[in-house]
């Protein structure tokens, strides 16, 4: 794993079959400490754009997506009763 300093806050940058992917809550710790930045995650995560990148993103890399639950949460997302963890993204 190697790391990265932006704007005093260490992100980490994790590497799988040729690919970069980096921390979003070592990103989010850069708002307060880790409970904070769980919840800077819950509120990016239920963002009506948000979960519009999300699907498009599996639409194009996930051939396993599931379509008909993702409509769910795009109907909802944006509502302030929607809310969505990642656990239940990635189900």
């Amino acid at each position: 794993m190697a790391k990265i300093t932006v704007q005093n806050t260490e992100i980490t940058i994790l590497k799988l079959e040729e690919q970069d992917y980096i921390s979003l809550t070592d990103m989010a710790s850069a708002k307060g400490n880790d409970s904070r930045s769980a919840d800077v995650i819950k509120n990016w995560i239920r963002n009506r754009y948000t979960i519009e990148f999300l699907g498009t993103w599996e639409v194009i890399h996930n051939p396993d997506f599931k379509v008909v639950e993702f409509d769910h949460f795009r109907k909802s997302a944006g509502l302030p009763s929607f809310v969505l963890s990642a656990s239940e993204w990635k189900t």
